[in-house]
């Protein structure tokens, strides 16, 4: 699926700004000092400023900073779904627009682990560590159940019309989720996440997950860089619905042993199994979590 979409009906951030990237505005919060800067890579269908509450942790110890890809979010509109070196080219450039210099710890979730790994590939001086939040893997296909496989999970995802069908619901978790947050951020977000054009933006991103990972096939491993991996395996009662018992403990064994790889392939890497919490929920439910990967990760950066 492409999105074209220029609607004019554009949300305004509640906070942060833009940094012009060849001729369009890409949205940019960066909030601490010090380095090496933490730099947060949204899922897809999620929203730099969904990363605000461990942002704001991360803060009180270094830069953090969050941003929305282009064509996602606040952003300006771009076709979707982009290549992996497209979005990894426009985020170095970004960094450097803004200043922040390099290397980076990078902190993806789900979708933006592809992203994550394709800038440690093109600019693996840059990268001082990796914080790996529940993120997609390009070997996905060869841990996962048949019925779980990339392509598998694209033809699963709503779309635009169930999710019509899902918004009060979908309203109310967003709410909820973002319920610690300031109440300007807080509301302006759900009404945003709530809206057709993000909608669109989500399923859009949700696409030609397969050919993303071929394009990472065809690189590097990451780096030799500190890795940490939170690896979530509670079950989402919305996808127990979807999914029978047998596929989600073949997900689950799939995911600790794709993550486990990942750690292993590093000279410093590490793994926590969290079982009390689910994929989209992890910085909100266990921000103390991401937070202390954040920390220790940037400590053993240091030593190295």
């Amino acid at each position: 699926m492409t999105n074209n979409s220029t609607s004019p009906a554009r949300h305004a951030p509640p906070v942060g700004g833009f940094q012009e990237i060849e001729g369009r505005r890409v949205f940019v919060h960066r909030a601490g000092s010090g380095g090496p800067a933490v730099v947060f890579l949204p899922g897809a269908g999620a929203v730099g400023l969904d990363y605000f509450g461990v942002q704001q942790g991360v803060s009180r110890f270094t830069t953090a900073v969050t941003y929305d890809r282009g064509g996602t979010g606040y952003s300006d509109p771009l076709p979707l779904p982009r290549t992996a070196a497209a979005v990894a080219t426009e985020l170095r450039e970004l960094l450097r627009a803004q200043n922040i210099p390099a290397p980076y710890v990078l902190v993806p979730h789900s979708l933006g682990g592809f992203y994550a790994h394709r800038f440690a590939q093109l600019y693996p001086q840059d990268v001082a560590g990796l914080v790996w939040l529940d993120a997609f893997h390009r070997d996905w296909d060869d841990f996962m159940p048949a019925e779980a496989s990339l392509a598998a999970v694209e033809r699963m995802a709503p779309d635009q019309e169930q999710l019509a069908e899902m918004l009060p619901a979908l309203r109310a978790t967003y709410a909820e989720l973002r319920a610690d947050y300031p109440q300007d951020i807080g509301q302006a977000l759900t009404e945003a996440k709530v809206s057709d054009a993000w909608i669109r933006v989500g399923i859009a991103e949700r696409t030609r997950l397969a050919e993303l990972a071929a394009e990472l096939r065809a690189g590097p491993n990451v780096p030799d860089v500190p890795v940490v991996a939170l690896t979530v395996v509670g079950t989402d009662p919305a996808q127990q619905e979807l999914t029978s018992e047998r596929t989600l403990r073949g997900m689950h064994d799939g995911h600790t042993r794709m993550d486990a790889a990942l750690v292993s392939s590093v000279s410093y890497g590490e793994q926590r199994v969290l079982s009390d919490t689910v994929h989209h929920r992890l910085c909100f439910d266990r921000p103390d979590a991401v937070v202390q990967a954040i920390r220790d990760v940037i400590e053993r950066a240091a030593r190295r």
